[in-house]
């Protein structure tokens, strides 16, 4: 059932009217206000809205302007356009290749006659005030990082706009862009790792809804013709008030609406929720189908735990991208067996793990004992883990480089749960204790 105009509200016309303006548009809110007939705290709002769903750009000198919205996890690469914004630059010339991928960077710190060997179409070459060098990179086919705030000539922007090749210019110095770039480049690659709900909802056929005016026999008539066994149900603004099941309805009246056997106020995710916390939501609730409803609570798609247990184990199969924190940590321990075959972890402690007094962090050691559980809780039951509960008990400072030895210990097991004590040992000395419950979210 498609959702009348006069059924949503200022707020959702203000978005749906910016997301009709042809892209590069500039958005200004007073105007934007004065159009639609709102005050400006309305269309701010809804202007900050459309930023958050990507249709918006907000730029420095130029204000907002409306542009297409970027599908999710297409590249890993970076654009030059991106980069502009990572480094807080601005374009000199070369304007139109800003949508050009970044295959490579190179920093400019040789002869100009060296630098041709590292150079080719697509990279970018980070450099300071060297006219010769900009001309170089560009005849070469690729983009110009220009750092310490430093322009160029006027020759070398013409040659820009000719090439298509963007030239920029930023205030950070070489060492700084590059870190920054760097990083852009690894928070993408984890990015890209991280499955959202959207991943798998946009590929499903439209979902089936019912309105809670509906009846036991109708449900019963459309179940058989979908083969569906749970439907959300919405009311006439398409908001989720509800969820209906099969088993809901065994023994009513057939003339009953559904609204009497429905689940009231469900429990719903949105497009971005990620697929590790959508499992886990259905986990702690014990439920096995997740309406995803956007902000005003209006249904978007359905998801159900098979589905998404189904996408998890997929995504860890593909080869890993970027590493986070807790992975970084763990990088330096490895595992091992006793005699009786009970995987145990040992390793060193590095200077990224201290504290500033030259220990061991707690929440690096909390880190450490987390990780060994969720992996020895895996090699004992075959699902993966969430952890629950956790009561930590730090014993005595660990210094740098001091070689450690956690110990993992089965307390319980059940399908569902687990209960596992972990000790954190130096020289037989007791560093750190800790007892977690944690919740299996992956068992069929």
């Amino acid at each position: 059932m498609d959702v009348r105009d006069d059924t949503i509200t200022k707020h959702e016309q203000l978005v749906q009217h910016i997301e009709s303006l042809k892209v590069g548009s500039k958005i200004s809110v007073r105007r934007l206000a004065k159009e639609m007939g709102v005050s400006e705290g309305t269309a701010y709002r809804a202007v900050k809205e459309a930023e958050s769903l990507g249709i918006v750009v907000t730029k420095e000198r130029i204000g907002t302007v409306r542009v297409e919205r970027k599908p999710r996890n297409i590249s890993e690469q970076l654009t030059f356009a991106d980069v502009v914004e990572i480094v807080e630059g601005h374009v000199l010339g070369g304007a139109e290749g800003l949508n050009k991928s970044l295959h490579k960077y190179v920093i400019g710190a040789m002869k100009v006659e060296a630098m041709i060997r590292y150079i080719d179409a697509g990279s970018l070459m980070i450099v300071g005030n060297r006219e010769d060098a900009h001309s170089l990179a560009l005849e070469q086919g690729a983009g110009v990082l220009i750092t310490g705030g430093f322009g160029t000539s006027r020759e070398v922007k013409q040659l820009a706009d000719q090439l298509h090749l963007p030239i920029i210019s930023s205030r950070h110095d070489t060492f700084t862009v590059a870190s920054m770039i760097n990083r852009a480049i690894f928070d993408r690659l984890i990015k890209k790792k991280i499955m959202l709900v959207e991943d798998i909802a946009h590929d499903k056929p439209k979902n089936h809804q019912l309105k809670n005016s509906v009846t036991v026999q109708e449900f019963k008539r459309i179940s058989q013709a979908t083969g569906q066994i749970r439907y959300p149900v919405t009311d006439e603004w398409n908001r989720v008030i509800g969820i209906v099941g099969v088993r809901d309805v065994e023994g009513l009246v057939e003339t009953q609406p559904i609204e009497k056997a429905m689940t009231r106020n469900p429990v719903t995710a949105s497009m971005k929720t990620s697929l590790a916390s959508a499992a886990q939501i259905m986990m702690w609730e014990g439920i096995d189908f997740l309406p995803i409803v956007d902000r005003n609570r209006k249904l978007l798609a359905t998801v159900t735990r098979k589905e998404v247990l189904g996408a998890l184990r997929d995504a860890r199969n593909q080869p890993q991208l970027g590493e986070t924190f807790d992975q970084l940590i763990w990088n330096g321990i490895a595992e091992d067996r006793d005699e009786e075959g009970r995987l145990f972890f040992h390793g060193f402690i590095t200077p990224q793990m201290a504290s500033e007094l030259g220990t061991i962090s707690q929440g690096v050691l909390t880190t450490v004992m987390s990780q060994a559980a969720v992996k020895a809780a895996k090699d004992i039951s075959g699902w993966d883990h969430v952890l629950d509960h956790l009561s930590t008990y730090f014993i005595r400072p660990v210094q740098i480089e001091d070689p450690i030895v956690i110990m993992p210990k089965l307390l319980e097991i059940s399908r569902r749960t687990c209960k596992m004590e972990i000790e954190i040992q130096h020289q037989t000395n007791l560093i750190a204790k800790a007892v977690m419950t944690m919740q299996a979210i992956d068992h069929g």
